[in-house]
């Protein structure tokens, strides 16, 4: 049923999408002459939601994300084989990633252990937090920079904060405002050996409220992977997709793909909730 609806609405030839989907073409169409099963039937209308997500979220969507989508749509498990055999069909895929790390070398006023150790799992919220900053283009030339501190028991951001400039404020105030959002917590903090992290400045901030200060090893992007891992993901879901023109566009889009990814992104390693349903059950 896909191949020939595909067939039918993009032109796409029989043979291209027999062989795609791994089909004798006189077993199609010997399978065109027999009345459908209840599963090819729904087959039909998981392409067109296919489609409809894909074009929804502009192309974001792999078939690991279109299968949670789909599960909560339908309020059952598909296989992953079956929904990305289908948006092969539809010749439909994600966007594609792009990735840079420059490490920047620095003098420290001070250094803390490397306490989180890789050790990314966290039993509550609020155990462990991790934390960085990373940059983005908008109006041609024009930088902005991106101070976020995530959960690591869900993954959700706990705080964020969009600026102009790279400095030891930018760091503060994301702090701050993850203290206000949960105040009397105590988790560990764990970031890269960026300037405003070894700060004497920080780590005071941090001994007043109580916080355990991690840091990574030089040059080891790894040991901060899932600050790294929603960056990533960031940029190809929604920055790679647009243009900004000003420090207010960019800053309303980074603002609604953050609430899109802490209250509507479902997430497979947690159990295909979004992070903050994940949090609700937690607390």
């Amino acid at each position: 049923m896909a191949i020939r609806e595909v067939h039918e609405e993009d032109r796409f030839t029989l043979e291209l999408l027999c062989e795609l989907a791994g089909v004798a073409r006189s077993a199609y169409y010997k399978w065109t002459k027999r009345c459908p099963t209840e599963e090819e039937k729904l087959n039909t209308v998981l392409l067109a939601e296919i489609r409809e997500l894909h074009h929804e979220r502009k192309g974001i969507y792999g078939y690991r994300q279109m299968k949670l989508q789909l599960d909560r749509r339908h309020g059952r498990k598909f296989n992953y084989k079956r929904i990305y055999r289908l948006m092969r069909v539809a010749d439909i895929q994600s966007v594609i990633r792009r990735k840079k790390r420059r490490y920047i070398p620095s003098t420290p006023d001070h250094v803390a252990e490397n306490v989180l150790n890789r050790d990314f799992h966290a039993a509550q919220p609020n155990e462990k937090w991790v934390t960085d900053i990373t940059e983005f283009k908008y109006g041609g030339e024009c930088k902005a920079y991106l101070s976020a501190i995530r959960d690591l028991h869900d993954g959700s951001l706990v705080a964020w904060v969009l600026g102009r400039s790279n400095n030891n404020a930018l760091v503060f105030e994301t702090l701050d405002q993850a203290l206000r959002a949960e105040p009397d917590v105590t988790p560990v903090l764990h970031s890269d050996r960026g300037f405003q992290y070894t700060s004497k400045q920080f780590k005071t901030k941090l001994k007043k409220a109580g916080i355990i200060q991690s840091m990574s090893r030089v040059g080891s992007c790894i040991d901060n992977a899932p600050m790294e891992s929603f960056w990533g993901t960031l940029k190809c879901e929604e920055f790679h997709l647009n243009t900004y023109q000003t420090f207010e566009e960019l800053r309303k889009a980074i603002e609604a793909y953050i609430h899109y990814y802490n209250n509507e992104r479902l997430q497979v390693q947690l159990n295909g909730l979004s992070p903050m349903e994940y949090r609700a059950k937690a607390a």
